[in-house]
């Protein structure tokens, strides 16, 4: 099982914190898109506009059981990865700890906006923008998170290294799980 596996919307910082976060605690990180994309051969927004979102999901809830069952360091899941009642109850029994990283609205849209691969990588999520939908799509999946979420931190307020140290820091406090 993994030291910690880290959800949130795209763009609230996950690979940056599951990077500085194993090396903080001397394991290995994983981030499930690009581990999907790697295995694939394709970026995200190839898979779904080739495959589907369906085919996307469905490879992405095998990678999210194979890491969760023996994976033993950070997972960073992708942000749609709580859609999926399967990947819900995989994160619930075998992802603890689980963190919510969180931003607001405003915070991701100007994060992925200055990401210069948000447009070839990343797929939008409904008929809108990539940019305008954020508010939307982060409202809804809100409850998914908060339903999962063990810890959460506000990535909007902090650098990635204050999240990194408060979240090692509450995984110590913790202990053992």
């Amino acid at each position: 099982m993994p030291q910690a596996t880290l959800i949130g919307y795209r763009g609230v910082g996950k690979t940056s914190v599951a990077s500085g976060l194993a090396e903080m605690l001397g394991c290995g990180w994983c981030d499930c898109d690009v581990e999907l994309e790697r295995r694939l051969g394709r970026t995200i927004a190839q898979i779904i506009a080739a495959d589907g979102e369906a085919a996307f999901r469905d490879a992405e809830q095998e990678l999210l059981a194979e890491l969760l069952g023996g994976f033993e360091g950070v997972v960073a899941t992708g942000g749609g990865v709580v859609l999926r009642g399967a990947n819900r109850e995989q994160l619930a029994t075998h992802g603890r700890p689980v963190v919510w990283l969180q931003a607001d609205a405003a915070t991701v849209r100007q994060r992925l906006a200055a990401d210069p691969s948000t447009a070839s990588r990343r797929p939008g999520l409904t008929t809108a923008n990539p940019l305008d939908e954020v508010a939307d799509v982060l409202a809804a999946r809100q409850p998914l998170y908060a339903g999962l979420a063990d810890f959460t931190v506000d990535t909007a307020a902090e650098p990635v290294a204050a999240v990194v140290a408060r979240i090692a820091g509450w995984l110590a406090a913790r202990g053992p799980a």
